[in-house]
């Protein structure tokens, strides 16, 4: 999996669109900052996810960027995404792999070491720590620091993407200390003084 520097993004979409979604998108994918986009709806159906995935998926396509699905392998085969993501609780990789193939598959790994090598001993594509803030998206049961980091590295080189309450002001200390991709839903969508576009010029 190739890592650009220039493109160390990792947009989560927002659980509910708005009507503006698909044009605010698009203005954030014209920044060239985002590798990969994660479609991320937990209260729709199967029908409507895949509806709004055709759409998203050529959006991406458009601009170079790769487009996975959260939890749903099934999903992320029959839109023939680009891969999909899977926390601990959802399928298992080597299952995903039998139904996806050589697309992208990330594993959730929280603060684990152990979780962590779980998923490189099952080819993963990349792994992904948090919450290393305070997180408007979702409920944090897990804390990852600076030294989840390090560690991870220790173990592995494939690419570290990080989560949780990632803003403006926090994100360089991530950067620099070897995470790869910074996992932003709740800064670019629920942003109550930037326009999504605005927010996403923030991270330079």
């Amino acid at each position: 999996m190739k890592i650009n520097k220039k493109k160390f993004i990792y947009l989560i979409s927002p659980l509910k669109l708005k009507k503006t979604f698909y044009s605010d998108l698009t203005k954030v994918f014209k920044t060239n900052k985002v590798s990969f986009f994660q479609l991320r709806l937990k209260k729709e159906s199967f029908k409507k996810k895949l509806i709004i995935g055709k759409k998203i998926k050529k959006i991406c396509k458009n601009f170079n960027v790769n487009f996975l699905i959260n939890d749903d392998v099934f999903l992320a085969k029959k839109l023939k995404a680009d891969g999909c993501h899977l926390g601990q609780n959802d399928m298992k990789i080597l299952d995903a792999r039998r139904l996806i193939g050589n697309k992208i598959i990330g594993v959730t790994c929280h603060n684990s070491m152990r979780l962590a090598k779980i998923a490189i001993k099952n080819k993963a594509d990349y792994l992904a720590f948090g919450a290393f803030n305070f997180s408007k998206t979702k409920k944090i049961k897990y804390r990852a620091t600076v030294k989840t980091l390090n560690k991870a590295r220790k173990i592995t080189k494939a690419p570290i993407v990080v989560i949780g309450g990632i803003n403006s002001k926090n994100y360089k200390k991530l950067l620099l200390n070897k995470a790869n991709f910074l996992a932003i839903s709740g800064y670019i969508w629920k942003n109550k003084k930037l326009k999504p576009i605005e927010a996403i010029k923030k991270f330079k």
